[in-house]
């Protein structure tokens, strides 16, 4: 009997074992998978004050500076986004999102080339009230739309 009390004890540390070592080599995939694929969240702020490294890739997000767009030629388009404290000029070659506007927030992709963020992508924010244009006009149609930005009567 004491024997197979060993025996039980032995397998459960051995399942154990294996178990661990299993879990370890699947977060050891994952994290080397996913090695290119994390893109690590900067404001203005702390791109000025701890500048990142060349061709490290991250993303920058704030409001687009009054006044900053000047399109250039084809697609290319530079601006400044800041964080009211800090700015960083962008430059991005491409189609612009719909919502993308100056004093409005927006999201880029990209890396830092001469003091400049490069964006490889452009997405725009908006507030909570957002409503796509489809749905507001089959709301208008329907009679029941209000607007958020009009004040009551």
């Amino acid at each position: 009997m004491a024997g197979l009390k060993g025996l039980k004890k032995q397998r459960r540390i051995q399942i154990i074992a294996l178990a661990t070592v299993a879990l370890i080599g699947a977060t050891g995939l994952v994290g080397y998978a996913m090695r290119d694929g994390i893109n690590f969240f900067r404001s203005p702020t702390q791109v000025v004050e701890e500048p990142p490294s060349q061709g490290e890739v991250f993303r920058i997000g704030g409001l687009v500076e009054e006044g900053s767009i000047v399109r250039g030629q084809g697609e290319t388009v530079t601006f400044r986004v800041t964080d009211m404290n800090q700015s960083v000029p962008v430059a991005y070659t491409g189609i612009l999102p719909d919502l993308f506007a100056e004093g409005q927030g927006m999201v880029g992709t990209g890396s830092m080339v001469d003091g400049t963020f490069q964006a490889t992508e452009i997405l725009a924010k908006h507030d909570e009230t957002y409503m796509p244009a489809e749905v507001v006009d089959a709301l208008k149609e329907q009679g029941v739309y209000v607007d958020p930005n009009q004040p009551d009567s």
